[in-house]
């Protein structure tokens, strides 16, 4: 890959990725939502941007710089639901999310788990 490519791929990716921050810390610092709701919102706003597709445009442009953030797990999800309806049926709607995304999810409890054993949090008063 020559440089110049590779620059303006991870331009691409720091200008997106960095624009949907900077929505969500508006929405904190201007809404009453709650960080819970905010990435709730994220999640569900990669769906149907997936479904209407607008997404998928938005992933081939700015590769990591979309699939990072939570709305690329949403749109994760509704692919994998996608892929899942065309090859299972109805059954796919519940089975292919979870497979789309299970390294992900895998990844996340492991290392959970494994801050949790090192950093012995404790509860709070």
């Amino acid at each position: 890959m020559k440089a110049l490519e590779l620059l303006m791929m991870l331009l691409k990716a720091f200008l997106v990725g960095g624009v949907l921050c900077a929505i969500g810390q508006i929405l904190i610092d201007r809404t009453k939502l709650t960080p819970a709701r905010i990435l709730t919102f994220y999640v569900i706003a990669g769906v149907v941007l997936y479904a209407v597709g607008i997404y998928g445009p938005l992933l081939d442009f700015a590769g990591a710089g979309a699939s990072v953030p939570l709305t690329g797990f949403g749109a994760l999800l509704a692919k994998g639901a996608e892929t899942a309806i065309k090859e299972k049926g109805a059954l796919g709607i519940l089975t292919g999310p979870l497979e789309s995304a299970a390294g992900g999810i895998t990844a996340a409890v492991f290392f959970a788990f494994l801050f949790a054993l090192v950093c012995r949090p404790k509860r709070r008063k």
